[in-house]
């Protein structure tokens, strides 16, 4: 009986006394315990969360950066022209400025109801007369859309730290109040209005700084936050009146030009007068000269 039970222990010994037996040993008991905690971690995954769990986690999710959301305005964005083809258009009506010369002066005056304006902004045509997109000429958002009886249709974005932009004498309008509009979209077409008849099919443009008008030519290709209110602006807006609607928005009544020019060329004529006319002791030297011949 004891040699039939030997051959088995003596099996087992053997196995053990293998040199591959306790490092499968090991393997076995950690890939057991391996396949258990994937096991535990997916049936996990399947038990739904509670309802107010899910909630408080949805408030939290990230916004992805959409192509319809608002733009914002980059303090080093360069102020534009409101047109694409730059090199074909004219500034045919001049920013007034108290401080610029007579003849830009005069260019910066309207003419309406046998009355002179001053322009508070610039009047664009196109070299060939024809309309044309009018563009963003900065980034903002669109606060007012309305259609003037002199000025006709208009458009006015805002910008960051109290700055606008005023789009007038438009043929067509593209945008609504609202909307968000980057630098170069279009915003309408140019057209023809009351006011600046005389321009034909043009642009009328305003920058509005702490609701001032400053001169757009000064700061067109400069960052948009070197716009800032000058001197000679602050005195613009205390001698004009404020625009209503039975007056033109685009200035204030000014003096005729050809007035002054008249009263000039009087007063050349009278200096001329004087330097022709002898005194009265060049008189008695004729005299003298007279009495002795």
């Amino acid at each position: 009986m004891k040699e039939e039970f030997k051959g088995p222990k003596n099996k087992w010994s053997q196995i053990f006394r293998k040199k591959w037996f306790f490092p499968a040993l090991y393997l076995s008991i950690a890939a057991v315990l391996l396949g258990s905690v994937i096991w535990y971690q997916n049936a996990g995954s399947d038990v739904s969360e509670p309802a107010d769990q899910r909630d408080g986690e949805e408030d939290y999710l990230p916004v992805m950066n959409e192509e319809d959301s608002a733009p914002v305005v980059d303090q080093q964005e360069l102020v534009g022209m409101p047109l694409e083809n730059t090199d074909e258009a004219e500034i045919v009506t001049k920013f007034f400025d108290y401080n610029a010369e007579q003849e830009d002066r005069e260019n910066a005056l309207v003419l309406y109801n046998n009355r002179y304006y001053q322009s508070t902004g610039v009047d664009i045509a196109a070299a060939d007369a024809e309309t044309f997109d009018v563009l963003a000429s900065i980034s903002g958002t669109v606060e007012e859309v309305k259609e003037d009886p002199l000025l006709g249709n208009v458009v006015v974005l805002s910008h960051s730290d109290d700055l606008k932009t005023y789009y007038a004498s438009l043929e067509d309008v593209a945008v609504s109040v609202s909307d968000q509009v980057a630098q170069g979209d279009a915003l309408g077409t140019a057209g023809n209005n009351l006011f600046g008849k005389d321009n034909g099919t043009h642009l009328h443009f305003e920058i509005r700084k702490d609701g001032t008008e400053v001169n757009p030519e000064s700061y067109f290709d400069q960052p948009a936050s070197s716009i800032a209110v000058e001197e000679s602006a602050e005195q613009d807006e205390a001698v004009s009146d404020e625009p209503t609607s039975e007056e033109p928005t685009s200035g204030e009544e000014t003096t005729e030009p050809e007035e002054d020019v008249e009263d000039t060329e009087e007063d050349a004529e009278q200096d001329t007068e004087e330097e022709e006319a002898p005194s009265e002791d060049e008189e008695i030297d004729v005299e003298l000269d007279d009495s002795e011949e």
